[in-house]
């Protein structure tokens, strides 16, 4: 089951795609109501089962998914979703529930939001990783080190010349560290850059985020740079020997 809103809006302006999978109602209508001003064109489902049938047939820019729904949860809805999509996903939990919020980030989630939330939160996360993908695109200049490559203008990222599939997130961090090479990046500019926040007090998202990163550059089999840990300061990637 769906319900939609379209916004209206000058042919100047596109208005940018959003699904909401969510079981509660009542927050789904109050989030459409909430974005709709913000040039959002928002579907909710109340389903893993319908989120999955909406993500294959919609063209949608970014997915807000709760983990606790019916029938399908929104861990399996995200571990499908990762085998076929890029898209930005924010995974809504509950206060408190670290587990799913780590296990979430490690099968794809950009970020995460515990309910109950903001919606002015939830509205300025949005932004920002629809500001990241939109400047993302328009950054030109292939970035080498070793066998890795980085595109910003096709969002592609390749070692020895095979496609490396990465997340949104996974995708500006490499970028960052790509750029500063063999200098320490703090944890703080990491987070500003892919997720377009400032860092929280004991959030642990980029480092988990690295992680995801470094054991994907690991399997492709890269023995060209590796990630290190400055421990109390940041991540540095290091080129191989």
């Amino acid at each position: 089951m769906t319900h939609d809103v379209i916004v209206m809006m000058n042919d100047a302006n596109r208005a940018a795609s959003i699904l909401i999978v969510d079981d509660d109602q009542e927050l789904g209508e109050m989030l459409t109501d909430f974005l709709a001003p913000d040039h959002l064109e928002l579907t909710a489902c109340l389903s893993g089962e319908d989120g999955l049938k909406a993500l294959e047939a919609g063209n949608y820019e970014l997915l807000i998914l709760d983990i606790m729904l019916p029938g399908i949860s929104g861990l399996e809805v995200l571990k499908r979703l990762r085998q076929k999509s890029d898209i930005p996903v924010i995974m809504l939990t509950a206060r408190g529930d670290d587990i799913d919020r780590i296990i979430g980030l490690e099968f794809g989630a950009d970020d995460y939001l515990a309910k109950p939330f903001n919606p002015r939160e939830l509205a300025a996360r949005i932004k920002a990783i629809l500001r990241r993908a939109s400047t993302g695109s328009q950054r030109s200049g292939r970035l080498e080190l070793g066998a890795i490559t980085l595109d910003p203008r096709t969002h592609r990222v390749t070692v020895d010349d095979k496609p490396l599939r990465l997340t949104g997130t996974e995708f500006e961090i490499l970028r960052c560290l790509l750029e500063t090479a063999g200098e320490v990046v703090s944890k703080d500019q990491l987070n500003e850059r892919a997720l377009g926040r400032r860092l929280l007090p004991f959030d642990r998202s980029i480092d988990t985020h690295i992680s995801n990163l470094r054991g994907k550059l690991e399997q492709a089999g890269t023995v060209n740079a590796s990630i290190q840990n400055q421990r109390g300061i940041g991540y540095m990637l290091i080129p191989g020997q």
